[in-house]
């Protein structure tokens, strides 16, 4: 294969998601957060959230959100998203 179609810092490298956070001070940040987590659990892109968001996935700061967003996903019938909230949650 030729040398033009490798990229040397490629490894590792992953598709950048927007994930519409608010600036870090805005009080809305912590559930916007805690949303952006269980969205790319929902499609197994954990990895990227942490960094665009900060948090790690189980950060206790974000437990209070992520209960809210299950509770709603359950009453929803939101199958998927109700179970990486009670997964975040163990």
């Amino acid at each position: 294969m030729s040398m033009a179609f490798l990229r040397d810092d490629a490894e590792g490298e992953m598709p950048r998601r927007h994930y519409d956070l608010p600036q870090r001070d805005d009080p809305e940040y912590d559930r916007a957060a805690a949303r952006a987590l269980l969205e790319a659990a929902r499609v197994n892109e954990t990895q990227l959230a942490e960094r665009a968001t900060g948090y790690y996935w189980g950060e206790p700061r974000l437990r209070a959100y992520v209960e809210e967003f299950r509770a709603a996903a359950e009453a929803a019938g939101d199958d998927r998203l109700e179970q990486v909230a009670r997964r975040y949650l163990r």
